[in-house]
């Protein structure tokens, strides 16, 4: 009875231990794969790198847009050259035709009346081109006809004609340590504004320093293309509100040209004719103000070439309204009628001191009686 009890003992240990063999087996094969149709894997255990809390990303810098490129800006002498080539190939049909003229076998009165209306429709002016005609029979007259001579006689009248006794000069520095102040008037389409932009670009070229004033105010767009022209060379603009009082403005730049050490403050003033008084109070007031601070040493009008009597009419308005010291003559070289040189400069007794040439930056530069003439006679 004994060995039975230890018998069914020992059987019911083995089966014990087998079975808890079993039950240990299946839990292992569960932990290595995941179950039949699951989609999560069991992860390895977490690192340093897992548990560490993620830093929050770096904020974006903004790359800051490129400096634009500082124009280099032409210098005054290859000006000149382009001068001269640019009004010998516009105007020199006008010196041609005095010449051919003038080289004639018998210069009757019929050859002098051809000289005559060439000159007049060239905008010479009727009073100018009368005394030029006298002087020139006179001159041919003693000194013989042949065509050598009489080219150099005509050149020699023209110069004369054109003024070779103006100070041409534009004044573009002041004293006591005060900026030079220019301020360009003129009426809109005359190129004005491009005109301040240009000669910005002049005087960059001769190492000035050079501030602008966009007083144009009403015209936001005269405002923004100011605002090109000044970074093109890197020149700094000083501009106000739209619709704004334009004495404001040229009065902040002349204060910021004067606290600056700057050389030249160029100021662009608005050009609407429509109502002279009201045009003759803005430009008086734009003078005045800016005087607080340092004394204008330029005014200088702009005209359009190609506009003949026209622009003398408006030259005469500007000339009424402030004290024009210099004229600008801009699409010059789109005419041949470069006798409006000569007309102006007797109309308002002021010389022609800078040409405008072309549309290009560069295409100004200051006028020289000599080379002028020389251009057009080819």
């Amino acid at each position: 009875m004994g060995d039975w009890l230890y018998l069914i003992i020992g059987i019911a240990v083995v089966g014990v231990l087998t079975l808890a063999g079993l039950l240990t087996s299946g839990r292992r094969r569960k932990g290595d794969l995941p179950a039949a149709g699951g989609t999560d894997v069991i992860a390895p255990p977490p690192t340093d790198a897992d548990t560490a809390v993620e830093a929050p990303p770096e904020p974006a810098v903004e790359t800051a847009p490129a400096a634009t490129t500082v124009e280099k800006p032409e210098g005054t002498a290859s000006r000149l050259v382009r001068l001269r080539q640019r009004l010998s190939r516009s105007q020199g049909g006008l010196g041609q035709g005095l010449l051919a003229l003038l080289s004639r076998e018998k210069l009757d009165e019929d050859t002098w009346e051809a000289i005559e209306d060439t000159l007049i429709t060239a905008d010479v002016g009727v009073a100018p081109t009368q005394a030029l005609v006298e002087k020139l029979r006179t001159r041919l007259r003693v000194e013989g006809g042949q065509a050598p001579d009489a080219r150099a006689v005509l050149r020699e009248e023209l110069i004369e004609l054109v003024g070779t006794d103006m100070d041409r000069r534009v004044q573009v520095t002041g004293t006591d340590g005060k900026p030079g102040v220019v301020l360009v008037v003129g009426v809109n389409g005359a190129g004005k504004t491009t005109t301040v932009g240009k000669i910005a670009r002049i005087l960059v070229a001769e190492d000035l320093s050079v501030t602008l004033g966009a007083a144009d105010t009403f015209r936001a767009a005269a405002v923004d293309q100011l605002a090109t022209w000044g970074e093109r060379v890197g020149v700094e603009v000083v501009r106000g509100p739209e619709g704004g009082d334009p004495a404001s403005v040229a009065f902040e730049a002349v204060k910021r040209g004067t606290e600056d050490g700057i050389d030249t403050v160029l100021i662009d003033t608005a050009g609407r004719l429509q109502n002279k008084a009201g045009l003759m109070d803005e430009l008086g007031k734009i003078k005045r103000v800016v005087e607080k601070q340092a004394p204008v040493t330029e005014v200088l009008l702009v005209l359009d070439a190609t506009t003949g009597q026209n622009g003398l009419i408006q030259a005469r308005v500007f000339s009424e309204i402030v004290d024009v010291t210099g004229i600008v003559l801009t699409k010059l070289d789109g005419s041949a009628k470069g006798g409006i040189v000569v007309q102006v400069q007797r109309e308002l007794g002021v010389p022609v001191k800078l040409v405008g040439l072309g549309e290009g930056p560069d295409d100004m530069a200051p006028f020289d009686a000599a080379a002028f003439v020389d251009a057009l006679l080819g």
